[in-house]
């Protein structure tokens, strides 16, 4: 059971971050990592196309990390991931909710020598619906070193002045100059912490913590399931949808509310035993 206990929520709320053992079982790491071959390849077990195909096999620069957007929509082992209702009240509960939706997943995939990803605050996109925070689950698909270009957290960031997104993000020269620009402006010293852990373990962070990732210069690949969750008592903010990732997302606006489709964004746990009543019938099929 992925439950949280008292020290893990207060270290998560003091730091922003914590690591998590044994999040998924090794045969499920199995699972996964058979799927994320499968979608790299552009195989879609569902029919449906994710929201974000930034990467595919014969198409795409082979030194850039691979990643996918919305994977649970293609294929039904990564939503039994995405979609788990135990993900869903360990979320709730750290971040106070009445319940969490899946505002999106990502599948991440970085071979032995693609580059690096800039560093950044996931809430300093997310303008286009309020309350504009979320929480990220991050799942190892194998042993992961910093010599892979695993994820790197710094500790403390959450509580630090909010940033407009700058520089790129695919790639960049040197991945960590927009956070190190932000720790000059509030006079610290970055706490970096990689997230080194073995495949099914994994670690939670707020929004505004800074996190980036360095190049793999390992000669093993570093594999990632990531969910990006929020509450579920979000709503769209229709005047900011040119913001952000506000453009790909609000395609399920609805014309005359501000609320947000289940079909898109499910809720996959709340406090008063609901869940959308999609997820078993999207499960099942598979």
């Amino acid at each position: 059971m992925l439950i949280l206990n008292d020290a893990q929520k207060q270290l998560f709320h003091q730091d922003g971050l914590i690591l998590v053992d044994r999040m998924i079982d090794d045969d499920t790491v199995d699972v996964l990592r058979d799927a994320f071959e499968r979608i790299f390849n552009g195989e879609f077990e569902t029919g449906t196309l994710p929201d974000e195909v930034n990467w595919q096999l014969g198409k795409s620069d082979p030194e850039l990390t691979r990643q996918i957007c919305n994977a649970w929509k293609a294929d039904r082992k990564i939503a039994r991931v995405i979609l788990s209702a135990e993900i869903g009240k360990m979320v709730a509960d750290l971040m106070d909710w009445p319940g969490t939706r899946v505002m999106q997943d990502n599948a991440i995939w970085k071979p032995a020598g693609a580059k690096s990803i800039g560093y950044h605050q996931d809430n300093a996109y997310l303008s286009w619906f309020e309350p504009a925070e979320i929480c990220t689950v991050w799942i190892a698909l194998d042993d992961v070193e910093a010599e892979n270009g695993t994820m790197e957290l710094v500790r403390g960031s959450h509580r630090w002045s909010h940033a407009k997104p700058e520089g790129d993000f695919h790639a960049p020269e040197n991945y960590r100059a927009p956070m190190i620009k932000f720790a000059d402006i509030e006079g610290v010293k970055p706490d970096i912490v990689p997230v080194a852990v073995s495949r099914g373990c994994g670690s939670i962070h707020h929004g505004w913590t800074w996190h980036g990732s360095g190049a793999n210069t390992g000669s093993s690949p570093r594999r990632s399931l990531v969910l990006h969750a929020m509450s579920s008592k979000v709503e769209f903010v229709r005047d900011n949808f040119h913001q952000g990732t506000g453009p790909i997302y609000s395609r399920y606006a609805r014309l005359d509310s501000a609320e947000m489709d289940e079909n898109y964004f499910p809720i996959i746990w709340r406090r008063d035993g609901y869940s959308s009543s999609g997820i078993a019938q999207h499960l099942q099929r598979g």
